[in-house]
């Protein structure tokens, strides 16, 4: 086959890949048409479709050889193929066009980030001002200039002075082509951000807003407002300034504050970006933060005994009455509630008091019916060890009391993990579980008082309720009656059994009673990792990962019973990252001590490490 275009064989003799979109899909359509065609050029002269293309005369169509008999190769005793150009060609070359743009960095002046505030940076200008004169040896009176220079405080009028200073030294940094065809009298270019103000100079040297209002009855600087760039030092100390004159208003406020005598292109953004960096505002937003919710712990999703691996929590204080008859008195008493981390079953015991020695009964009587427990979780803060001074004081470890716990958590060969401190959101298993406790135990009892042997048979039902609670969402097929729930895992073993092989494949005609209660037992295991397990894959909240948390950074420290303005300011010493690489607890250091906290309870301020000024 022979096209009459070397550009056409060069093409389908090409991979499609070299040609742009259009050549490249029609090059792949014959190349798949026609995989093994022997292609060559065929010269104009030749190529008889050219008699109909350009067209012939009748007279000379008669006897027209090419037309009626085909190229004269074709005719030869031996035809020959039509001469090709080289198989080599050059892949389509595409043209780019580029473009260059020269932009100029504007370099701010070091006072203006030398000081964190406009009336700091206006004194120190003021005050440079008032002594230049000195230093080229005029000294002025305060006759000739009414500035009084020799007064020890700065005048309303120094202040201005400073002030128009700062302004023509921006805009002249900012603007500078603007204010060059505005004074020789030209028009300043379309791509101006200043072409729909129609700026012009005023006597003292600034560039104003022209506008549309000029004969309203304002005052000059509501009429023709001075333009300050938005990317300048000076503006965003002079919004912020107005930011702090308005009480901490909101973007509203401080812009209608600034325009009052400024006008700044694209000045809302910057007032977002000034109150968004502001400490006080930040304080009284309070966003703590999220990090993406942790996968769970082995603890959690390994299947073991009822109550091996444990969490306890205080709650109450409750008052039992000491005797059921007239003239008894009340004793205050708290509830211990211990929670099963992998079937989530509830034991519920009643402590005397907040002491070692209360702890270490309630501890034994849990032993002793449910057996001892290899790991006991608990919170670091509210209940055990940081709640207040009496708690630190026993749990102590230089303490008789808190010595006498971890002898009692040894000798059963407990090992006992705390949760970091002020952070309650750890223990979210137990603390449902005090909640469910609490819901039962107001709903029955009310305002009335019940005695100590009352209390504990009451928290025995609320715990069979408890246990009851199916452990998934029930289905709505009618046929399946039975939920798994925790007293389904609580019997069929003793507290000290030894792991026993699998009877789930033997039938059920060739096992005894005790066998069968076993192949039970395995039966609500299975149905535990099919029914339960599953349904702990999903995230129900804290879905997001953030990674903003690193040593240097400023925060303030929350608290629930202290409003904004009083929380600590602390800085981040040491990340705490989990198993997946993603910090969920932090060290801070404040003014008075060295804490470990949770990220919610920490409050990032938009303040950079390096920036010393800011944590004025």
């Amino acid at each position: 086959m022979a096209p009459c275009k070397i550009v056409t064989l060069g093409w389908i003799q090409g991979h499609p890949s070299k040609w742009k979109t259009y050549v490249a899909n029609r090059v792949a359509e014959i190349q798949r048409l026609i995989p093994e065609a022997h292609w060559g050029h065929l010269p104009g002269r030749s190529n008889p479709a050219d008699c109909a293309s350009r067209g012939l005369l009748p007279g000379e169509m008669v006897d027209h050889q090419l037309w009626w008999s085909g190229p004269p190769f074709l005719r030869n005793v031996t035809p020959e193929r039509p001469i090709s150009p080289p198989a080599e060609c050059l892949a389509e070359q595409r043209v780019l066009a580029s473009t260059t743009m020269t932009t100029t960095a504007i370099e701010e002046h070091s006072l203006l980030k030398r000081y964190s505030t406009l009336h700091k940076l206006l004194r120190v200008t003021a005050w440079c001002l008032r002594w230049m004169p000195r230093i080229r040896h005029k000294r002025p009176t305060s006759v000739t200039d009414p500035t009084r220079r020799d007064c020890p405080f700065l005048s309303a009028f120094e202040m201005d002075e400073a002030e128009k200073v700062w302004i023509r030294w921006v805009q002249a940094a900012h603007y500078k082509r603007e204010i060059k065809l505005i004074s020789s009298n030209s028009t300043i270019p379309k791509n101006s951000i200043l072409i729909s103000l129609h700026p012009f100079i005023d006597e003292e040297g600034i560039l104003r807003v022209g506008g549309r209002i000029r004969h309203s009855p304002l005052s000059l600087d509501r009429k023709h407002p001075i333009i300050l760039p938005a990317k300048s030092e000076f503006s965003r100390l002079l919004v912020e300034s107005h930011h702090r004159a308005s009480l901490h208003g909101g973007t509203q406020l401080t812009l209608g504050m600034v325009r009052q005598r400024f006008w700044i292109p694209h000045g809302r953004s910057l007032v977002k970006q000034c109150i968004h960096r502001c400490v006080t505002c930040v304080r009284w937003r309070a966003a703590s933060s999220d990090q993406l919710m942790a996968d769970l712990p082995r603890s959690r999703v390994n299947p073991a005994r009822p109550f091996q691996i444990a969490g306890v929590d205080y709650a109450g204080p409750i008052y039992v009455r000491t005797s059921p008859g007239r003239g008894h008195k009340t004793a205050k008493a708290f509830l211990a509630i211990f929670v099963c981390l992998v079937i989530k079953a509830v034991h519920l015991d009643v402590a005397s008091s907040y002491s070692a020695e209360a702890f270490i009964a309630t501890f034994r009587r849990f032993v002793s019916r449910r057996g001892v427990c290899s790991e006991l979780y608990s919170d670091c803060g509210t209940n055990f060890v940081g709640a207040d001074a009496e708690l630190r004081r026993l749990f102590a470890a230089s303490s008789k009391e808190g010595r006498s716990i971890a002898e009692e958590m040894a000798n059963n060969r407990v090992m006992w993990r705390f949760n970091p401190p002020a952070a309650p959101h750890f223990g979210g298993l137990w603390k449902a579980a005090v909640k469910s406790t609490k819901h039962h135990l107001r709903r029955v009892i009310g305002d009335h008082m019940l005695t100590y042997e009352e209390m504990v048979t009451l928290l025995s039902q609320i715990e069979a309720c408890l246990n009851s609670r199916p452990l998934s969402a029930l289905t709505d097929d009618p046929e399946d009656l039975s939920a798994l729930t925790p007293g389904h895992l609580l019997i069929g073993a003793p507290l000290t059994a030894l792991p026993e092989p699998s009877l789930g494949e033997v039938p059920a005609a060739r096992l005894s009673r005790w066998e069968l209660i076993q192949q039970m037992r395995d039966h609500f295991w299975a149905r535990w990792s099919q029914e339960y397990l599953q349904g702990l894959i999903i995230r129900p909240k804290w879905r997001k990962a953030t990674t903003q948390y690193s040593p240097g950074q400023l925060c303030l420290l929350t608290h629930e019973n202290t409003p904004p303005s009083r929380w600590p300011l602390a800085r981040i010493t040491k990340v705490h990252p989990g198993d997946d690489g993603l910090v969920r607890v932090v060290t801070v250091r404040t003014a008075t001590s060295e804490l470990k906290r949770p990220i919610a309870k920490l409050v990032l301020l938009p303040i950079g490490s390096g920036n010393a000024h800011d944590t004025s």
